[in-house]
């Protein structure tokens, strides 16, 4: 592994996060899985739209397993993005919101963040490369508006004409903007493109708009941007949903009114091909009458069921199982070879298995032993470690045992004082409708 993908690990290690790439290095005890999503991308890279759940408890690993899944998505051609679910900034009901964060998240291998100017640029770049190789020169008076029409035909015409009229017109300023050399002015029309409310009235006047994207319309332009991404030789598009369980935690009606939201994308997402949907949540967001079984339409749709005892991992929830002891030592092993200041074998002979398992005991009681959502503690905890050993050739491993839980998660902090974090509150029953799609 490169020097900076290993000194990338660690730091986010340090930091309780899961790291953006080098994840395969460390990844145990999920093969299975991983081929599932695999067999999810090879369907939607061949026109299929999805959705699929990843259920499992605190600490079992699926914000790893999501950011894996994207990793393997980028390296298959897609572009990506992330999005977390927040009672902030994000209620999920309302698709603007939703849309606002999902394209402003879009990645791709070449541009990691902030990626949907450079796949307009590129759509449009193989727009004039192919006027160019049918024999179009650039130097022709009708080369820009052959490139304009062009945009529209793709856009409009591969998508059945479902795309607002607007976002055409934006997409055909952009160029516009981009040819007469004002980068500036065609960078905020993308930003308004992406879901942004800070652009001027001026700019979106003479791209022929008004306002905003709206709630009604937005799943709409999430259609147009999902084509301009395979327009662009993108194989398709993952949109990872983190942490859906918050929602549980939120008002009664908006609670209930985001479960209807998942339902709508369910029932939808086939509309969308190339598009895969992934959701994580915790078994409470997906069996608890506040949660997803309480909408017995998406309940009916999603739900996990066993055969006796086993669960088919091609049903919509993918269930993630819980850490174990053994499958922790064999990540911090895994990790021991990979610290970028320290000798593999060196931390080898230095830290030994045994002083290993002694710390995975430690931190099991600590969190009064559940094994289960000990990883991100255990991982800050080993990683130090590791730093001190590099930064001192005369330590003692065994000298730096003993563990005390610090820098506490909601979800951790809920573990020791025995209650769970996503239990919603008592008596909040609220109906709700569908919102407009």
């Amino acid at each position: 592994m490169a020097f900076r993908d290993a000194a990338h690990i660690f730091q986010r290690l340090r930091n309780g996060t899961v790291p953006d790439r080098g994840l395969d290095a460390f990844a145990v005890g999920i093969e299975k899985h991983r081929k599932e999503l695999h067999r999810k991308l090879d369907e939607v890279r061949g026109g299929e739209g999805d959705v699929k759940f990843l259920r499992g408890g605190y600490g079992c690993g699926k914000t790893f397993m999501a950011n894996l899944l994207l990793q393997d998505a980028k390296e298959r051609g897609f572009a990506t993005s992330f999005v977390v679910v927040s009672d902030n900034d994000l209620h999920f009901y309302k698709f603007d919101e939703l849309y606002r964060k999902v394209v402003s998240g879009l990645s791709t291998p070449s541009c990691p963040h902030d990626a949907l100017g450079d796949i307009l640029d590129r759509w449009i770049g193989g727009i004039e490369e192919n006027l160019i190789g049918l024999g179009t020169s650039e130097d022709d008076p009708e080369f820009e508006q052959k490139v304009l029409a062009k945009l529209d035909e793709e856009l409009i015409g591969h998508t059945g004409g479902r795309v607002p009229p607007d976002m055409g017109r934006v997409v055909r300023k952009v160029f516009e903007l981009k040819q007469a050399g004002k980068p500036q002015e065609a960078t905020a029309l993308v930003s308004w493109l992406s879901g942004s409310s800070n652009v001027a009235a001026g700019l979106k006047s003479q791209a022929g708009i008004k306002g905003d994207i709206e709630s009604t319309d937005s799943m709409a332009y999430l259609r147009g941007i999902l084509e301009i991404v395979k327009r662009a030789e993108y194989k398709g598009l993952v949109i990872v949903i983190d942490e859906a369980e918050t929602i549980l935690r939120m008002r009664g009606d908006v609670r209930q009114k985001s479960m209807i939201a998942i339902r709508q994308i369910v029932d939808a997402s086939s509309t969308y091909p190339g598009l895969l949907w992934v959701f994580t949540g915790t078994p409470t967001f997906f069996d608890d009458r506040h949660g997803v079984k309480g909408v017995e339409a998406l309940h009916s749709r999603i739900k996990y069921e066993l055969f006796n005892g086993t669960a088919s991992l091609r049903q919509p929830q993918l269930g993630l199982t819980p850490f174990d002891s053994e499958r922790l030592l064999k990540v911090a092993l895994k990790l021991r070879s990979l610290h970028p200041d320290l000798a593999p074998e060196d931390a080898e002979r230095r830290l030994p298995v045994a002083i290993i398992s002694q710390l995975v005991e430690q931190v099991t009681e600590g969190f009064n032993g559940d094994v289960g959502v000990v990883p991100r503690q255990f991982l800050r905890r080993f990683v130090n470690i590791l730093d001190v050993l590099a930064d001192d050739p005369e330590q003692d491993a065994s000298a730096l045992l003993g563990f005390q839980p610090a820098s506490l998660t909601a979800e951790e902090e809920a573990v020791l004082a025995g209650r769970k974090l996503d239990e919603p509150p008592p008596d909040d029953d609220f109906g709700g409708s569908s919102v407009s799609m």
